[in-house]
């Protein structure tokens, strides 16, 4: 069973600085900037997201991926089963889970780009999203632990929540009435 951990960090709004870190610590840029389109279904109960699990289907470009997610285990870092699997018909795919009963619950898009450090023992990925810009940290807890400390961070700086809790609590705190976390108004 493949387990994701990782952890989200907030970043100030000029991304210069992270990137110029992000050379100097060695990482090179592994996917060049690319938008993520995003849709996590659910049943009309939302009964994955009470469970804390998630179906989500990413595009980018012409890359379709399915991802189950399991639920988060506690802890300072963000540990859950993962499962993904390329799938060539995203539209297909929405139909197939649409006649099971899953629905789409929230739509969320970021541009992303990837880096790595040989020997490859990790990922860190710069999400530029409509709420903000932040780092994701994936690997052992050891290795995100390091990392983060090597950019600037400490575990104090640490995000575990989803980006759907990131943009709620957002929407939150600017008075605007929760939709899709999407770069237009096209919710």
């Amino acid at each position: 069973m493949k387990y994701e951990i990782e952890i989200k960090l907030r970043l100030p709004g000029k991304l210069a600085p992270i990137r110029r870190r992000l050379r100097d610590a060695g990482f090179q840029v592994a996917e060049r900037r690319a938008l993520e389109s995003n849709v996590l279904f659910d049943s009309p109960e939302r009964s994955l997201s009470k469970q804390g699990k998630l179906i989500r289907v990413r595009r980018v470009g012409s890359h379709n991926v399915l991802t189950f997610k399991g639920p988060p285990q506690p802890g300072r870092h963000k540990k859950r089963q993962e499962i993904n699997i390329d799938f060539p018909d995203a539209e297909g795919l929405q139909i197939v889970l649409n006649q099971i009963g899953y629905q789409p619950a929230f739509r969320y898009e970021k541009f992303r780009t990837e880096y790595s450090i040989p020997p490859g023992t990790g990922l860190v990925m710069l999400d530029e999203t409509p709420i903000g810009n932040f780092l994701e940290i994936e690997g052992s807890p050891r290795w995100i632990d390091r990392t983060a400390s090597l950019l600037g961070f400490s575990s104090a700086d640490y995000i575990t929540a989803s980006y759907v809790s990131l943009y709620v609590t957002y929407c939150r705190e600017h008075g605007i009435t929760p939709g899709n976390m999407v770069f237009s108004k096209r919710s």
